[in-house]
């Protein structure tokens, strides 16, 4: 299990940026985590899950939204275990 904390950049807010992470959160049933708007105009997602399960559903963020991404830095750690579900936060 690990974890994936990614910081998106680019034009990431009010974009629906966060909705539709959220819709390809769902397709991958054994992901948790959140997404959620910084103050300083970025988008940090962090993800749990099987290695394979997180890489596919940052993929396809990335590959989704790469209109609106200029940068994306990611850490990659061992799983908490924190989270029940996928969420946005506020």
């Amino acid at each position: 299990m690990e974890r994936r904390r990614v910081l998106f950049a680019g034009r990431v807010q009010g974009v629906g940026f966060r909705y539709r992470t959220l819709e390809i959160a769902r397709r991958h049933p054994q992901i948790t985590g959140f997404v959620r708007n910084l103050p300083d105009g970025r988008v940090e997602l962090v993800v749990e899950g099987p290695a394979a399960a997180t890489a596919a559903m940052v993929a396809e963020v990335a590959e989704t939204l790469a209109s609106f991404i200029e940068h994306a830095e990611t850490t990659t750690s061992s799983a908490t275990g924190e989270f029940e579900r996928f969420e946005i936060r506020y």
